[in-house]
């Protein structure tokens, strides 16, 4: 049986004296594989969002997502009429990969908040020029990794940063799935799993360690006969004291059941396997606070959903109640981190 969880994975938000008006948010794009889990959770919160409309420039697309439930009775815009809306602050970008940069830097440019979807493309100047400019117009770019609002990774962070674990020696990621033909030759033309599942885990190993001092991927393709897909992919992250390695392959049987991400450190391990619903165990080699030394299970808070705590946060750090707790130096980091490890070139032109 798992010990009570901490306090500071409580989701309790501190109350304003007065209810704030619900901030305008409107999305761009529906391509993303999170775009549809965006939206539907964006709607549900609406004591924090009001949804203008959405824009989907390929007809084909909007035709298909008017079926979604998630988009059901819609404003269907064009992105300039969306970004022109009066008393809009925020958009998600929720386009197709090589999209999500350019669309966003158009948002930012017109004084919007963002939230972007993952990872932020395959040229590293033009993620950092965005940054750069948000950061001018002291507008957020939040990154939609999935699992920085996940209780396990938050008590993975919190032991970490609170010394619990030690000096961290070791991390160790896994995050594969199955897929399909169509999706196959869909995630062929970028660099494999590394780039488009694995980012996830490499966002979770900086928030623990920070930016690599070196990076080596390797990649195999298992179905060389049938697409160019890089499907099976480790990356070796190099550290002063520490080595992290990140796994992620596309043909693994049931891999979400599997997923895991791991830090050992020299006085206590956090192990979190499954990462959805999360499972926690922590090895101390003393009590710390209320566990005790050893192996023990960790009770975690129920996830209201995988976005909503995300997309709260977000409406928080916009109202000005909070700050963010991912910089722009640590998306950056990660950007360059997920390039090198999928073995794509870092073009800075």
């Amino acid at each position: 049986m798992g010990l009570v969880a901490p306090s500071f994975l409580s989701n309790s938000r501190v109350q304003a004296s007065r209810t704030p008006e619900p901030i305008k948010v409107g999305q761009i794009g529906t391509t993303h594989a999170h775009a549809a889990g965006k939206m539907a959770t964006l709607r549900k919160l609406s004591a924090d969002y009001e949804v203008v409309g959405i824009a989907e420039p390929d007809p084909d697309r909007q035709k298909k997502a008017k079926n979604h439930s998630a988009y059901r009775g819609l404003k269907w815009i064009s992105e300039e009429q969306l970004l022109n809306t009066p008393g809009l602050e925020a958009v998600a970008v929720e386009t197709d990969i090589p999209d999500l940069v350019p669309t966003a830097m158009r948002c930012v440019s017109t004084g919007m908040h963002i939230h972007l979807d993952k990872p932020a493309g395959s040229l590293l100047s033009a993620f950092r020029k965005l940054l750069d400019e948000a950061t001018r117009r002291k507008l957020t770019v939040q990154m939609g990794y999935m699992f920085r609002h996940n209780p396990a990774f938050r008590f993975c962070f919190q032991a970490a940063q609170r010394g619990w674990l030690g000096d961290v020696f070791e991390v160790h990621g896994v995050i594969s799935k199955t897929i399909g033909a169509e999706q196959r030759r869909r995630l062929a033309q970028f660099p494999g799993s590394m780039f488009e599942l694995g980012c996830h885990l490499i966002d979770a190993m900086v928030k623990v360690l920070g930016r690599p001092d070196k990076v080596t991927g390797f990649s195999r393709h298992t179905r060389s006969e049938q697409d160019d897909l890089a499907d099976n992919q480790l990356a070796v992250f190099e550290y002063a004291k520490c080595t992290a390695t990140i796994r992620s392959a596309l043909v693994e049987v049931d891999g979400q059941k599997r997923r895991q991400f791991v830090v050992c450190g020299d006085r206590g391990t956090v192990d979190i396997r499954p990462l959805e619903p999360p499972k926690l165990l922590l090895a101390l080699d003393r009590p710390v606070e209320e566990y005790e030394k050893g192996y023990q299970q960790v009770s975690l808070p129920k996830m209201p959903g995988r976005y909503d705590d995300q997309l709260i946060e977000l409406a928080r750090i916009i109202r000005g109640e909070k700050e963010s707790q991912y910089p722009p130096e640590h998306d950056l980091a990660v950007q360059e981190a997920v390039l090198k490890a999928s073995v794509d070139p870092i073009r800075e032109g």
